[in-house]
């Protein structure tokens, strides 16, 4: 670590990238790599990164960034973020305050959360995902985009997940749809409808059922 910032001397920041007062990088960090297109662009014109400009990512204050993640350019964070080990989070990413993003996530970019949102380890997020406050997605959970893929045009469509609503352990969860606020996904279940708002999606494909009473409340994270 330096003292000046708490980035530990085998991580990297990319040109105008930012961390917040009192964040930690810790060992063999990647902050504000450079997103496809721009790679492409220096690569054509046979530049070295070092001496491009393009924007970095910013991470919030509190923060804490654990060994192995890389996050691309156009990224940033709220304060309180935390990563496990091995987290990638790609290009135009906008997150929150106090979310948790666990070991080996992948976020694919183009995805907004909101605040409180814990995402547990090994979990894909796809391109152009939505996540509201207080979403709670579990451990090995998938979120899809794209209905036919590599069959025909598509437009990705990442599922949208309202405040509150908590996603189950291995639950797939197909592209376009919509959980609703308050609403659970059973672990393992594979949604390909809509939930409504506070009900309960389970089974393979999941059935949408009635939520029970002691579970009509905003997730605590």
């Amino acid at each position: 670590m330096t003292e000046k910032n708490a980035i530990h001397e085998s991580s990297k920041l990319y040109v105008n990238s930012a961390i917040g007062k009192g964040t930690i990088i810790l060992e063999n960090v990647i902050l504000g790599y450079p997103e496809h297109s721009i790679l492409m662009e220096i690569m054509g014109q046979n530049r070295n990164i070092e001496d491009c400009d393009f924007p970095g990512c910013t991470i919030g204050s509190d923060s804490i960034v654990r060994p192995g993640s890389t996050i691309f350019s156009n990224v940033s964070t709220g304060n309180k973020f935390k990563t496990g080990h091995n987290v990638l989070i790609r290009e135009n990413t906008s997150i929150g305050d106090n979310v948790l993003v666990g070991s080996n996530v992948i976020i694919d970019g183009n995805v907004t959360i909101g605040n409180n949102v814990s995402i547990q380890g090994n979990a894909y997020i796809p391109t152009n995902v939505v996540m509201e406050d207080n979403v709670f997605i579990g451990p090995c959970a998938v979120l899809t985009n794209d209905k036919y893929p590599i069959r025909k045009q598509y437009e990705l469509r990442g599922p949208t997940l309202r405040k509150g609503a908590s996603v189950g352990a291995n639950a797939t969860i197909l592209p376009g749809v919509e959980i609703g606020e308050g609403a659970m996904v059973a672990g393992g279940a594979l949604v390909t409808r809509d939930v409504p708002p506070w009900k309960l999606a389970i089974g393979c494909p999941a059935e949408i059922k009635d939520l029970p009473d002691d579970l009509k409340q905003l997730n605590n994270i």
